[in-house]
């Protein structure tokens, strides 16, 4: 029966990826992209075409795993590399929750639940069909937090060890999440406490008895100290060596925060704040610490999570570390709205709670009841939280997934990526792909361009009819020209210092203009 139910499992598995597959591709054919799957689309194409030393690029591109995961499929194509690897990386979310899940109950309604959530739910669609890597981002949180459960209940430090690694892997898939760390540090003193063999079952209660006992104090103490080098010593090396490396590839410890070359967000970040502060109706419905109470809306089932958790006062602290983590982030970050991303954690770890407790409770028919109830109340908020978005990506993808049609956003990008292709093969286009790597994406030969990484560029900026024979320029009223040097009050300057520069403008749009240089 359980082989029987395995198989099932895997060929629900597969159809879930499946159905990501077709509605990504048929998104992507309607035209929606997002900037992070276009920034590690044109990564992408420097690696297996680009000339010139590319170790950077390989080593410094942030988050390195989701840009590891999206090279791995462009060898299939590269402008679906991204939703390849988030469709199939948000169905295996599915079958590592749903795995979970039957080998603690045989009961099939749970996993009709879950089953629900991931056709349905509109945040779950977006991490599977966007392109984006919140797929990476909950699957190991889900895992960290899993092991951290499974080390209450079986004391092992084994799972310990683990959690520790997917806290790495977490940081690489996005920086933010060090922080979590910092709300375990005054919980490991709680975790400690319970491993202890005492009569005491009360978290607070255990630590008095620990505390009035020479022998008991030393050993808290130590199993304290033991799980700090365990959790948190992994993370920290890991952060290190990746800073070592940053200076002495790019000469900046913070190069891959820092950087809009080594990653996205650094410039999106700012446009989109930029964008949403100036408008009439913004508010601050993200500020902390109403974010607490967004949550609570979003995902209703976390509150049901904590019930489920009431006998343990250690667990419920470990479940609410998240709300503080979001909540430090609206703080630190004031001037970065949350992604989808951080509230679907929640909802992932509702579902974990759900996973391990609801099974066990008395009266089921009022557990399954209250459970159908909150899923579809979650799917309506899924809705509204992705229509309300201070983020134009994740509006413009709830828009196309109910009202498909096609979306024009990159209509500037295409149309410029699809003149340059045209060219001659053995042109060479001077480019800043701080700001460009949306049309980068969308040609089909990224030898033809001179980039920062390559040592060239900065004397072709300088004397472009040396090294170039085309350079593109960001107009005015492209909202990232005042991140570049190549827009246009580089062509001013340019001529200033060289009289003899004769250049001619070839294509323009509403974003770029193509100039030939005579």
């Amino acid at each position: 029966m359980g082989n029987r139910r395995h198989l099932y499992l895997i060929l629900i598995t597969v159809f879930i990826a499946v159905y990501y597959l077709l509605m990504g591709i048929y998104l992507n054919k309607l035209g929606y992209y997002n900037h992070e799957s276009l920034f590690y689309i044109e990564k992408s194409k420097i690696l297996f075409e680009g000339l010139g030393n590319r170790l950077k690029v390989m080593g410094l591109t942030t988050p390195v795993l989701p840009f590891y995961g999206t090279v791995f499929f462009s060898v299939i194509n590269s402008l679906l590399a991204p939703v390849i690897a988030s469709a199939l990386g948000t169905a295996i979310l599915f079958y590592i929750m749903a795995n979970t899940l039957i080998k603690r109950t045989s009961d099939d309604f749970y996993l009709f639940l879950i089953v629900a959530l991931f056709l349905f739910h509109p945040g779950l669609l977006y991490s599977a069909c966007s392109g984006r890597s919140i797929y990476m981002v909950l699957i190991f949180f889900y895992l960290f937090f899993f092991h951290i459960i499974r080390f209450y209940s079986s004391n092992t430090t084994f799972h310990i060890s683990i959690a520790s690694i997917c806290v790495v892997v977490l940081v690489f898939c996005d920086y933010k999440f060090i922080w979590l760390t910092l709300f375990f540090i005054p919980l490991v003193l709680f975790i400690s406490t319970q491993s202890l063999n005492l009569g005491e079952k009360e978290t607070i209660f255990r630590l008095y008895q620990s505390f009035n006992s020479p022998t008991l104090r030393r050993k808290l103490i130590n199993k304290t100290f033991a799980i700090y080098i365990i959790l948190f010593v992994l993370p920290i090396a890991s952060i290190a060596i990746y800073k070592m490396l940053n200076l002495t590839h790019a000469n900046d410890l913070d190069y891959f925060l820092e950087s809009p070359y080594a990653t996205w967000s650094v410039l999106i970040d700012k446009l989109n704040f930029e964008q949403a502060t100036s408008f009439a109706h913004y508010h601050t419905s993200q500020i902390s610490p109403i974010v607490t109470a967004s949550i609570a809306l979003f995902c209703p089932m976390i509150i049901m999570a904590i019930y489920l958790f009431r006998q343990s006062t250690y667990q419920i602290l470990t479940i609410a570390t998240p709300f503080a983590f979001v909540e430090f982030l609206q703080i630190k970050y004031d001037k970065i709205f949350l992604s989808q991303e951080y509230f679907l954690i929640f909802l992932v770890l509702s579902l974990l709670c759900i996973i391990f407790k609801a099974h066990q409770q008395k009266n089921q028919i009022a557990v399954k009841i209250l459970l159908s109830v909150i899923i579809v109340f979650q799917l309506v908020m899924g809705y509204v939280f992705l229509r309300r978005s201070f983020l134009t990506e994740e509006q413009d993808f709830v828009k196309i997934l109910f009202n498909p049609a096609p979306v024009d956003k990159q209509s500037d990008n295409m149309e410029m990526a699809d003149f340059i292709n045209g060219l001659p093969p053995n042109a060479q286009i001077l480019m800043d792909d701080a700001i460009a790597y949306p049309v980068i994406a969308f040609t089909h030969n990224a030898q033809r361009f001179t980039l920062p990484y390559q040592e060239t560029y900065l004397s072709a900026s300088e004397a472009p009819e040396h090294y170039v024979n085309y350079i593109l320029i960001a107009t005015d009223s492209n909202p990232l020209t005042g991140y570049t040097q190549l827009n246009n009050k580089y062509i001013p300057a340019i001529k200033h210092s060289d009289d003899n520069l004769n250049l001619q403008r070839v294509y323009e749009t509403n974003d770029w203009v193509l100039y030939k240089v005579l």
